[in-house]
C-alpha cells in the first residue's frame, strides 16, 4: 500500500513539473529578448494597466476606451486610440522595445507569446513600474484596414548628414561611386509604349544610436515605386519634420540596377554581433538601433538587418558586414537629401 502511494505522489510530482515547464514556456520569458517574429504582423488590443509594485490595476479598457497596435513587418506601427489612427516605427533591442506612446519612448518587454504581451515602463515624477497589458488579436477584430493594391508605408529611422546629430552617431560619407555610376548612366529614358515597369520599393530602417541631449522619435526615408520620397525626422526637442520629393523614373531605375550591381540581394539576412564585446555594447548608452534596409526589385527581394551600424562616437565598428551597404545607404541618402527638399515643420 505505502508502494503504491509513493508510486502515486511520484508520477504526480513528475506531471506537476512536466506542466510548470510548458507553462512557463508558453508564458514567453524573455531573459535574452523575445522572438521578433512575434512581433512581426501582430495586432494587440489593451486591456488594463498594472501598478507592478503594489499588482494594483489602476486602468481598465471598457466601451469608452479602443487601444489597439499593429506592429508591422516593415518595423512601423499603427496605433489606434479612440478613434484616431497614429503611425511610427518599432524597433527591438534585447528585451527593449522602442516605441512611442504617452511620452514613453522606451519599453522593457516583460511578457511575449502568441496570446499575450505585456509591456513595462516607469514615468518621470511617479514611483514605481507600471505594465500595459495586451492581449492578441485576428485582423477581423483590429480596426486596420489595408487599402487595396497599396504596399504598406513605411516609417524608417536613418541618419543622413554624415556626422553626429541629435543623439545618432553617423558613419561619414567616404564612397563617391553612386555619383560616378549615376554620370556613366546618365541617358534618356526610352518613350515608347511598352509593359509596365519593373517594381521597386525602398526602405531603410533604424541605424545609430538613441541617447544625446535631443533623442530622436522618428527618422525615416521610403520611396515608392512610383518615385514618391518621403523623409520624417523627429526628435525631443525640434519637433517633426517632412520632407517630400519625386525622384524621376529614370534615376530610380538606374539606383536599383546599382543594387544589383552592388550585389544587395546576395547578402545576408543578418549581421550580427561576432563576439562578446560586441553584445556588451548592446546594452550600453547610447543604445544601438538595429539598422534594416529592405529593397525589392522586381522578382528580387531582401531585407538586411545590422545590429550595429556603423560606428560609435569612439571609432569602434563593432559588427563586420559588406562594405557594399555603407554605399547603398549613402545612395539613398543623397537622394533624400537634395536641395530641392520640400520641407514642413509640424
Amino acid at each position: 500500500m505505502r508502494n503504491a502511494l509513493r508510486w502515486q505522489l511520484a508520477v504526480i510530482g513528475l506531471f506537476s513539473t512536466f506542466f510548470m515547464q510548458l507553462t512557463a514556456q508558453d508564458a514567453g520569458a524573455v531573459f535574452n529578448g523575445p522572438d521578433e517574429r512575434l512581433f512581426v504582423e501582430s495586432k494587440w488590443k489593451y486591456t488594463y494597466t498594472l501598478h507592478a509594485e503594489s499588482n494594483t490595476i489602476i486602468h481598465k479598457a471598457d466601451q469608452n476606451y479602443e487601444f489597439f497596435l499593429y506592429f508591422r513587418y516593415d518595423y512601423t506601427y499603427q496605433e489606434y486610440l479612440n478613434g484616431k489612427l497614429t503611425r511610427g516605427n518599432w524597433s527591438l533591442n534585447g528585451r527593449s522595445l522602442f516605441y512611442s506612446f504617452q511620452h514613453v519612448n522606451k519599453f522593457d518587454i516583460v511578457q511575449l507569446n502568441k496570446s499575450v504581451m505585456v509591456l513595462e515602463f516607469t514615468q518621470k515624477n511617479s514611483k514605481g513600474k507600471y505594465q500595459y497589458h495586451f492581449v492578441r488579436v485576428d485582423s477581423k477584430d483590429a480596426p486596420f484596414v489595408k487599402p487595396a493594391n497599396e504596399l504598406p508605408e513605411v516609417l524608417v529611422e536613418v541618419e543622413t548628414d554624415g556626422t553626429q546629430h541629435n543623439g545618432f552617431f553617423r558613419k561619414k560619407k567616404q564612397k563617391k561611386d553612386w555619383l560616378a555610376f549615376l554620370r556613366r548612366k546618365n541617358k534618356k529614358s526610352d518613350t515608347t509604349t511598352g509593359p509596365p515597369p519593373v517594381y521597386i520599393s525602398i526602405d531603410l530602417i533604424g541605424g545609430g544610436y538613441y541617447g544625446g541631449i535631443d533623442p530622436v522619435l522618428k527618422d525615416f526615408i521610403q520611396i515608392k515605386t512610383d518615385g514618391r520620397l518621403i523623409k520624417e525626422f523627429q526628435s525631443v526637442n525640434n519637433g517633426l519634420l517632412v520632407t517630400k520629393k519625386n525622384i524621376p523614373r529614370e534615376e530610380l531605375e538606374m539606383f536599383a540596377d546599382y543594387v544589383l550591381k552592388q550585389g544587395f540581394f546576395d547578402f545576408e539576412r543578418a549581421y550580427d554581433c561576432p563576439d562578446q564585446q560586441c553584445q556588451k555594447r548592446k546594452g550600453e548608452k547610447p543604445t544601438p538601433i538595429p539598422l534594416r534596409l529592405a529593397i525589392t526589385y522586381g522578382e528580387h527581394k531582401k531585407m538586411v538587418t545590422i545590429a550595429i551600424w556603423g560606428k560609435d562616437n569612439l571609432g569602434i565598428q563593432y559588427v563586420d558586414y559588406p562594405k557594399q551597404l555603407d554605399n547603398i545607404i549613402d545612395a539613398i541618402q543623397r537622394m533624400a537629401n537634395r536641395l530641392e527638399d520640400t520641407v514642413v515643420k509640424k
